[in-house]
């Protein structure tokens, strides 16, 4: 699997295993599967792991699989593992936060994970109205001059508030956002500061929770209650992108694309996202090792100039999303926000 140096001597890879599939809200999970199927992707060359201090048991199955296998990382047999998790302060915590409060849920998470030093934390903030986001970054780099975090990134952070962040000397490594060829906010104002401050982007909702797939090429739309709380969250981006049947156009082109390359919509769509200035990787939330030829396929094709032009022309006749990156979940009242759960550290 291709891989990436986000700083010096700290590479990653390009595809990466995303964790929130794993916190139940999309089924049943078998634990010593997942760990098993953790292994096969570290095998393929898929180290990076992302997780979340708010997504249910996750960063405690991670440390079941690192328990379990760090004697074959140590001895070689086994590449190291990167584990990008995440520091969510509950929004009901969000004024009131202090850097003890910080430091005991980077403890958890560390003890979660059983290791010293969490290799990446990316912070996230619901809510800019509550402006002590950057005094709570600042937490996060006492932290990190402490030996706990190694490195510190930020998830779903929009141009004029991540700036202020830099600004305050926080030294931030990479930036997590929604990015896919439904959702191109990342280019309306991020994309510049990123180029700006060498902060990459790692990329989740690359194939919008699975709707990007040929599973859903000519299907009649879904009917709810819909399958999991990804696929609520996506559908609703298929209605800013123009409505189900501009998306239904979209997947047609997309398969005459994967057609050429003989692949599948979700590596061209994937690929398209690789691709893109500034992006680092894309986080995948395959649910099992079954996925893994197909990811393994996005390092054998490269999308053409032609491929490329063919999807931006079209999506340039698309309504949106609009905005910044975030904005439209930022709003707890609008159609994206109220599906959000604001309070799981608190839960």
């Amino acid at each position: 699997m291709d891989r990436i140096e986000i700083r010096p001597g700290y590479s990653i890879s390009k595809v990466i295993k995303g964790g929130w599939h794993l916190a139940g809200g999309h089924g049943k999970i078998d634990e010593q599967q997942a760990i098993e199927d953790m292994h096969a992707f570290v095998e393929a060359g898929i180290t990076t792991f992302d997780c979340a201090d708010i997504y249910t048991g996750v960063e405690e199955l991670i440390g079941k699989f690192l328990k379990k296998y760090t004697p074959a990382i140590a001895s070689g047999e086994l590449a190291p593992v990167q584990v990008h998790t995440k520091y969510v302060p509950d929004y009901n915590a969000l004024s009131t936060l202090t850097l003890d409060d910080t430091t005991k849920i980077i403890d958890r998470s560390l003890k979660r994970l059983g290791v010293e030093r969490l290799d990446l934390v990316q912070f996230s903030w619901w809510d800019y109205q509550f402006d002590n986001y950057v005094g709570t970054a600042l937490h996060l780099a006492e932290l990190q001059k402490q030996g706990k975090i190694r490195y510190i990134g930020v998830t779903n952070f929009d141009a004029q508030h991540l700036r202020e962040i830099l600004e305050a000397g926080v030294d931030v490594v990479s930036n997590q956002v929604q990015y896919s060829i439904l959702d191109h906010r990342p280019e309306s104002d991020m994309e510049a500061l990123a180029k700006e401050k060498n902060i990459p982007f790692l990329c989740y909702g690359t194939v919008a929770g699975g709707f990007l797939s040929n599973r859903y090429l000519n299907s009649p739309d879904p009917k709810e209650p819909l399958e999991n709380r990804s696929l609520i969250k996506y559908r609703l981006i298929i209605d800013e992108f123009g409505g189900y049947k501009k998306f239904q156009e979209a997947l047609e082109l997309l398969n005459d694309i994967a057609q050429k390359h003989g692949v599948s919509i979700a590596e061209v769509a994937s690929q398209y996202i690789l691709q893109k200035p500034m992006v680092a990787g894309v986080i995948i939330g395959a649910r099992n090792k079954s996925h893994l030829q197909r990811l393994e396929q996005l390092t054998q094709f490269q999308l053409s100039t032609d491929d490329v032009f063919g999807i931006r022309e079209f999506i340039s006749h698309c309504p949106g999303p609009k905005g910044p990156v975030y904005d439209l979940e930022r709003d707890k009242e609008g159609k994206h926000g109220r599906i959000m759960r604001y309070n799981l550290n608190d839960a």
